[in-house]
């Protein structure tokens, strides 16, 4: 296995392998070296007879390793890209080709969403010959992290509340979060060097003030008047604030609370490698185990759930998202 940073790096100096393979649940690196590949190895007057990139929803492996058995035309290099290859099926044959890879041929199989089966001799003799990068999903309390990487290297810096902003809203979809980081690069003013709430609700569109991390500041505070201020704006806006992902954020921090309620060492970098979050949120649940014991706690995961079920017609007559979420709090704040 090597990683994305080394891959680059042997790319970058034109140190080349015959066999790339590229699986993963998580697309975004997969897409980075691939697309490397395909823009920046050939020159433009190469591209036209030593670039081919195929699918694996129209091709079989045999197609794959005909192509990849061509030689260049007026270059030192071919390349093939295969994208899509987790829909291929017949892998088996790709074992003969492992075997002898062309060294003209620069192959790249992107195989997303998973991996195949270890146990399998031609994984076996892939693992041998080829490159081979598995990109992993990352873990919630790694995002934050991921977020503050990605600008440092572009000389820009975020606020702790503006990561929590992005990471609540966006999830840990790389691919997702970069692009919305680039379009706050592109739209920041050239003297600007620290992304802020104000700039992520003004370009992305995610209120600074109504959205699940204030609201979950609420409940943990017993702020009444704030939390139902917070559900109504989400009834105002609902395609943006979907019950079932402000549900889900919720379940997840009333989950992580029962687990802190029974943890014996609740020193902050216990709490946050336990409950897998960055350490500056263990204060939150410092505080939230103030204002909600464990049974209460119980009881709210309980009416999440109940609430979660009722808003996709599960014994409820089709009662509105918000009036749904108004009734949790009640019970949550009372």
């Amino acid at each position: 296995m090597q990683t994305y940073q080394q891959i680059m790096t042997d790319l970058r100096r034109k140190a080349y392998s015959p066999v790339y393979f590229l699986m993963g649940e998580e697309s975004f690196y997969i897409d980075l070296i691939s697309d490397f590949m395909e823009d920046k190895i050939l020159d433009e007057s190469e591209k036209d007879f030593n670039l081919t990139v195929l699918y694996g929803k129209d091709v079989d492996i045999a197609t794959v390793i005909n192509a990849a058995k061509r030689y260049p035309m007026m270059s030192e290099y071919q390349v093939v890209i295969v994208k899509e290859a987790q829909l291929i099926k017949d892998w088996e044959v790709f074992s003969y080709y492992l075997a002898n890879p062309l060294k003209s041929t620069i192959l790249c199989i992107c195989y997303k969403y998973g991996k195949p089966d270890g146990r399998k001799k031609w994984v076996q003799d892939l693992n041998k010959t080829a490159v081979v990068l598995e990109s992993k999903k990352l873990y919630d309390n790694q995002v934050g992290l991921w977020i503050r990487e990605y600008l440092s290297d572009r000389k820009v810096r975020i606020s702790e509340k503006a990561e929590m902003m992005l990471t609540e809203f966006l999830g840990s979809d790389l691919s997702k979060i970069a692009n919305e980081l680039d379009k706050l690069l592109i739209t920041r003013k050239p003297e600007e060097n620290h992304i802020t709430p104000e700039m992520i609700e003004k370009n992305i569109g995610i209120s600074k003030d109504f959205n699940v991390f204030e609201l979950q500041a609420a409940l943990i505070n017993r702020d009444v008047l704030k939390a139902n201020r917070i559900i109504r704006y989400f009834g105002d806006n609902k395609k943006a604030n979907p019950i079932q992902m402000v549900l889900s954020q919720l379940f997840s921090f009333f989950s992580n609370l029962m687990m802190f309620h029974y943890l014996p060492d609740k020193s902050p970098a216990t709490v946050a490698s336990e409950l897998k979050i960055t350490a500056y949120f263990t204060k939150d649940y410092v505080q939230a185990a103030k204002t909600y014991n464990a049974w209460k706690t119980m009881n709210i995961i309980s009416w999440i759930r109940e609430t979660d079920a009722r808003s996709k017609g599960i014994e409820d007559t089709g009662s509105e998202s918000v009036d749904l979420m108004k009734e949790l709090i009640f019970k949550i704040l009372h």
